[in-house]
């Protein structure tokens, strides 16, 4: 049996594959490094319409295939392809459906207009992500999640997944990135985001404007730490995060790249 701590990154984008903000860069190299340093990685990640599935070598996994992930009533199938990333020897997961990642624009279409369905596709990636975790049969010891498409996550493990034995210990990062987007997920966000009746209204309450500020706060209250990911970040937030009792927070620094920070709170965490 492995006897190596198992970090899984679940992240918006990731260099090569998706360049969205510097971060992708560093998302990379936490990886990399990470897997050099003796820990067991993982990464999923969306599998928006502009990665290019033949350039990276993505295959379905049909194993892992079969998972139908239910959002307000509605199914929809989640396909699950791998990559090896390139000069690692580690995978890469990458989360599909018809319906949400098809289209070849992220979160804007050709005219900059905000997709009206990003709340959507937002929580069935963070749903997708923790049921594919549960499929692997590979508890995690660490869940870093980077970019506010996933900052569901840290919520979900602490109330509908925090009795799934896969996810018993595991503890949560979560990157705080600047803003990106102005406008709102929309009326049905939190109907949608409530996956179980695990979940309760006061659980939602930083979530409730369903904008970029409000999901990175609800992130950082559930997160068991929290990384300042830029110089840009909203500093109302992160000085809510470093006053939360007991959760640490790894501040910015300019020479973030050589990650050597990062690995040091991964290990805090797990001791």
């Amino acid at each position: 049996m492995s006897t190596k701590k198992r970090i899984l990154f679940i992240t918006q984008e990731m260099s090569p594959y998706l360049d969205l903000t510097d971060y992708a860069t560093i998302m990379n190299k936490l990886a990399v490094k990470s897997n050099e340093s003796g820990l067991e990685v993982r990464v999923i990640m969306p599998k928006f319409g502009i990665i290019n599935e033949r350039r990276h070598r993505l295959h379905e996994v049909v194993r892992l295939s079969g998972i139908n992930v239910i959002i307000d009533n509605d199914d929809y199938p989640l396909i699950i392809k791998v990559a090896s990333l390139p000069t690692a020897r580690l995978q890469v997961y990458f989360l599909d459906n018809e319906d949400y990642f098809k289209r070849k624009f992220v979160f804007f279409d050709e005219n900059e207009k905000w997709f009206p369905d990003n709340a959507s596709r937002a929580v069935f990636f963070c749903k997708g992500a923790l049921e594919t975790v549960k499929k692997f049969g590979w508890p995690p010891d660490i869940i870093h999640c980077h970019g506010w498409m996933t900052s569901l996550i840290p919520l979900y493990l602490k109330t509908a997944y925090k009795k799934e034995p896969v996810f018993a210990g595991s503890k949560s990062v979560y990157s705080l990135s600047q803003n990106n987007f102005k406008e709102k997920l929309g009326p049905t966000f939190l109907k949608k985001a409530i996956i179980s009746n695990q979940i309760k209204d006061k659980d939602m309450e930083l979530y409730n404007e369903g904008t970029n500020v409000a999901l990175n706060r609800g992130a950082v209250k559930f997160a068991d730490a929290v990384a300042l990911g830029s110089d840009k970040v909203d500093k109302k937030i992160a000085d809510e995060a470093k006053a939360y009792k007991g959760k640490i927070v790894l501040p910015y620094h300019k020479n973030n790249e050589d990650v050597a920070d990062y690995l040091q709170l991964y290990q805090d965490l797990t001791k």
